[in-house]
């Protein structure tokens, strides 16, 4: 989709810092962090929002966000200390980029309720 800012980085025609990626997803730092460590966990694949998950990407695409959380955990010293991860969906939930995503915060005492 031209339009999304996520499949234009995707598609390499914005400019992202990657930190991991495979065949199904692409994880990259987040401009705008919340947190010491704030990734963004993204499919490859266009997908809206989490209600627009189909049984073939429950299949190949959402084992390999959480297999890709668990690197990044490691990868970045979360596990011992803890982390946080978020999808939001839709307006109300605080869904801002209508392309499915995992947002991976970590680095300090989050606090509860997030908003």
């Amino acid at each position: 989709m031209s339009d999304c800012v996520f499949c234009n980085i995707i598609e390499g025609k914005i400019p992202s810092v990657p930190v991991y990626e495979n065949e199904h997803i692409i994880a990259f730092k987040d401009i705008n962090p919340q947190a010491p460590t704030h990734l963004l966990i993204v499919p490859r694949k266009h997908i809206p929002t989490t209600m627009d998950i189909v049984e073939g990407d429950m299949k190949d695409i959402i084992p390999e966000i959480f297999a890709a959380v668990k690197h990044l955990a490691g990868q970045f010293n979360l596990e011992q200390g803890g982390f946080r991860v978020v999808n939001n969906c839709g307006k109300d939930g605080g869904q801002t980029v209508d392309h499915l995503h995992f947002h991976l915060l970590g680095g300090r005492q989050l606090t509860w309720p997030p908003g």
